[in-house]
């Protein structure tokens, strides 16, 4: 257990913010989670130090750059203008986010599952896909189950995937799986690409459209200017921006604006307002 006193994170807020699917909200303020092949428990500890359950090197090694830790959020909360009033209300709402630095493997199948989807459900169908096809291993607290690798996907049966939940997205997620495992589809091959060639790439693939892409690339390539735009994005542009939302201003970071916006209406949504 180590503890790191860290400005611009809130690990309830990254929870929360539909960017992975593995998080479980425990009391307390913490989290947990299961990526990079290991489950990992945080816990606010006061005074914006949060503790961490594992060891410095662990920390150092795989966390830090999960979290994206080295980034100044607040640097690029700072270049959204006083006068925009709902984005200002967005930042200070969704201030403790962060993009996190996931698995290419990992984001593109789970954001195949995602369309047309709610997060609750995704989650679920997320659970039973690594409970079926993925490696069990143990913690200190017990057995937990790593998203499953791409060939373990490759030899089910379409029904099995469909038995997790996903639907008519499972003939989608078992051909992806199918090229990811026999190498038609290269993801490190594609982390060399530039944005544009990486979201053509992306979007050839069976059941990846724009949007699925778009999220594919910020959470899964960590390619910060993607700016994915579903219901909650596109009626924020509609309602704050019916003349064109500033992409522009926000260069290289579009997608931490998406996740401030992205949070914020849905929070707004839920409590019965809007800014």
């Amino acid at each position: 257990m180590i503890e790191r006193m860290l400005c611009n994170f809130d690990p309830v807020q990254i929870a929360r913010s539909g960017q992975c699917f593995r998080f479980e909200e425990m009391e307390g303020g913490a989290v947990r989670l299961t990526a990079l092949g290991r489950r990992l428990t945080v816990r606010p500890a006061g005074a914006g130090r949060f503790a961490f359950s594992c060891g410095a090197q662990e920390f150092g090694a795989l966390w830090r750059g999960y979290f994206d830790l080295e980034t100044d959020y607040a640097a690029i909360g700072a270049r959204i203008p006083e006068n925009d009033a709902f984005l200002t209300a967005a930042y200070r709402c969704g201030e403790g986010l962060r993009i996190l630095r996931q698995d290419a493997w990992e984001a593109l199948a789970s954001f195949i599952v995602s369309q047309n989807n709610n997060i609750p459900r995704i989650r679920a169908s997320v659970q039973a896909l690594s409970e079926r096809f993925g490696e069990r291993r143990e913690d200190g607290e017990g057995a937990y189950f790593c998203f499953p690798a791409a060939k373990a996907l490759a030899g089910a049966e379409e029904d099995a995937l469909r038995a997790c939940g996903l639907g008519y997205r499972a003939a989608y997620l078992l051909e992806v799986s199918r090229r990811a495992a026999d190498g038609r589809l290269d993801l490190g091959a594609m982390s060399a690409l530039n944005d544009e060639a990486l979201r053509a790439a992306l979007c050839a693939l069976p059941g990846v459209g724009p949007k699925v892409a778009q999220c594919a690339m910020l959470f899964g390539f960590h390619r910060m200017a993607a700016f994915p735009v579903d219901t909650w994005i596109r009626r924020s542009l509609a309602a704050h921006y019916p003349d064109g939302f500033p992409l522009e201003r926000y260069a290289g970071c579009g997608g931490v604006i998406q996740q401030y916006m992205f949070v914020y209406e849905r929070k707004s949504a839920k409590e019965g307002k809007r800014a």
